[in-house]
């Protein structure tokens, strides 16, 4: 982040103005818990943050999701039950927006609670037991899910840590690049709409 923040001629620092909060936290966790031979290949994505920025709260909720559904089969059981609630929380955000990268997103968490049942459950039980919360997430909540999620894939037993975790960058990039991008064309057709035509 911080080489993204030079390279966008921002000052230097690792939370730049250039790359919206909860990915660029997502890319300082995963930059710290790569070995050096991983956090090799992380340097082809530095150029692809820079200007992925949005005020779209949703952005949010689907990086949570996307990093909670990478770590949920993999984690330790106690972190599958914290990420399995947040990931339930999410759906009920997500399910209050109608498009389709709303509807992906959901089915991503859908897969993963899947791919962890015993925690899908825990997390149902739990979420009875405590009602309610208030609703929708913060960003604190949903960066709280990336920091779990993360953790869990650094010291998940049997797999390549690094492999998942380029992985999950690469993918919560394009997950923002496409957000960002559907944001941009539709304020486009806004603004296109609103210039007077003559002929």
């Amino acid at each position: 982040m911080e080489f993204a923040s030079y390279l966008a001629g921002e000052r230097w620092s690792d939370h730049p103005a250039c790359t919206h909060g909860t990915l660029a936290h997502l890319a300082r966790m995963v930059n710290d818990l790569t070995s050096e031979a991983g956090r090799a290949r992380l340097t082809p994505l530095i150029p692809s943050v820079i200007g992925l920025t949005s005020d779209d709260p949703l952005l949010d909720v689907m990086l949570a999701v996307r990093a909670a559904s990478a770590a949920l089969p993999i984690a330790a059981e106690e972190r599958q039950w914290s990420l399995a609630v947040g990931v339930h929380v999410a759906m009920i955000v997500l399910a209050e927006r109608d498009d389709e990268l709303a509807d992906e997103s959901w089915e991503l968490a859908e897969a993963a609670l899947r791919a962890a049942p015993a925690a899908d459950a825990w997390a149902i039980r739990f979420m009875k037991k405590v009602g309610p919360g208030r609703p929708g997430m913060t960003v604190r909540q949903c960066r709280d899910i990336v920091t779990g999620a993360v953790d869990g894939i650094a010291r998940a037993c049997g797999v390549d840590p690094d492999e998942r975790l380029v992985a999950l960058l690469t993918a919560a990039v394009s997950d923002t690049a496409r957000l960002v991008g559907t944001t941009r064309d539709e304020a486009d057709v806004r603004v296109g709409a609103d210039v007077p035509v003559t002929v």
